[in-house]
C-alpha cells in the first residue's frame, strides 16, 4: 500500500489526492450578498448537512492554494452573514461550472450564468430559481481552519426556510431521488450523476440486525465466487437460514445473480440444500 505524509506534499499533490479520493462530493450553489448589494454566486464541493435539529448545512469556501487569496463568498458572509444554498443537478450543471469562473468584485455570476435571482422570504441573498431546492440560512459561524492557501473556512449554516420545486416531488409528496439527477463533484474536471442508470439500495439494518460476516457458515464465507458485497448482503438477515450449504461454484454463481437482483431471500433458498 502506498503512504504519503501530508506535510512532505506540495498543496497542489495533496488537493489532488484528497479531492479524487473524498468523492463524489454534494455541491453547495452559495448566494451571497455583500454590504454594498453586490450580489454573488458559487459553488462549493466541500458541502454536506450535519445536523437534522437544529438544521445545520456546512460549506467551506477555501482559500486559494495557488495565491492563498479569499474567494468573495467567504468576505460576503463575513459582512452579511446569512446565504442561500442552492442544490445543484443535471440540468443546471454546466451554468453552475461557469458561476465557479472568477469574476471580478461586483460582477454578478447569476447574470454571468443566466441562472434567476429570486426574493428570499427571509434573507438577503437572492434564491436560484433553477435549483432544485434552496435552503435559506443564517450564519451562525465561520470557522477559519488555517491562513495558509488550501486552508478552509467553515461557514456553518441554520436553515430558515426550505423551497423545493414541485417537479422533483413524487405522488406522495416527497423529493424524487430519480427525479432530482443530483451531480457531485469528484477529482480534476470529473463530475458523477445520480440518475436510474446508476442509482442503487441498500437495505440499513436499523431497527433489524443482520447476524453479520462472523456467523456465516464456512461453506459461504470462504466461497471463491461471493465477493465482500455478496457476502455483506448476504450477511444482512436476521436469522440464518438453517440447513445444511452448498460449496460448489455453480451454485454460488447461481446465487450471486439473485444477489445483483438484490433478492437476498431466493439467493439464500438456492444455497440451501
Amino acid at each position: 500500500m502506498k503512504t504519503v505524509i501530508p506535510s512532505e506534499l506540495t498543496s497542489v499533490q495533496l488537493q489532488t489526492i484528497m479531492q479524487t479520493a473524498v468523492s463524489p462530493r454534494p455541491i453547495a450553489l452559495a448566494s451571497t450578498v455583500d454590504q454594498d448589494g453586490n450580489h454573488n454566486l458559487s459553488p462549493f464541493s466541500f458541502f454536506n448537512m450535519f445536523s437534522t435539529v437544529p438544521p445545520i448545512l456546512i460549506f467551506s469556501p477555501s482559500r486559494r492554494v495557488r495565491d492563498n487569496t479569499t474567494k468573495h463568498t467567504l468576505e460576503n458572509v463575513l459582512e452579511i452573514p446569512e446565504v442561500v444554498i442552492g442544490t445543484v443537478n443535471f440540468p443546471i450543471v454546466q451554468q453552475i461550472s461557469l458561476a465557479s469562473t472568477e469574476y471580478e468584485t461586483g460582477v454578478n455570476e447569476f447574470i454571468k450564468s443566466g441562472l434567476t435571482m429570486r426574493d428570499a422570504d427571509l434573507v438577503k441573498p437572492k434564491l436560484i430559481e433553477e435549483c432544485p431546492v434552496n435552503f435559506e440560512c443564517k450564519v451562525l459561524e465561520v470557522k477559519s481552519l488555517g491562513n495558509q492557501g488550501g486552508a478552509g473556512n467553515l461557514v456553518i449554516c441554520e436553515v430558515q426556510k426550505i423551497h423545493i420545486r414541485e417537479e422533483y416531488l413524487n405522488e406522495a409528496g416527497n423529493l424524487d431521488q430519480q427525479k432530482l439527477d443530483m451531480v457531485a463533484r469528484l477529482g480534476s474536471n470529473w463530475y458523477s450523476r445520480s440518475n436510474e442508470n446508476s442509482l442503487f439500495e441498500v437495505p440499513k439494518p436499523l431497527v433489524t440486525k443482520g447476524i453479520g460476516f462472523d456467523l456465516l457458515p464456512d461453506a459461504i464465507k470462504y466461497s471463491k465466487v461471493f465477493t465482500g458485497n455478496d457476502l455483506g448482503m448476504l450477511a444482512n438477515v436476521e436469522v440464518l437460514p438453517s440447513g445444511e450449504y452448498y460449496s460448489d461454484e455453480n451454485t454460488h454463481q447461481d446465487a450471486q445473480k439473485l444477489l445483483l437482483e438484490s433478492n437476498i431471500e431466493e439467493a439464500w433458498k438456492i444455497l440451501i440444500k
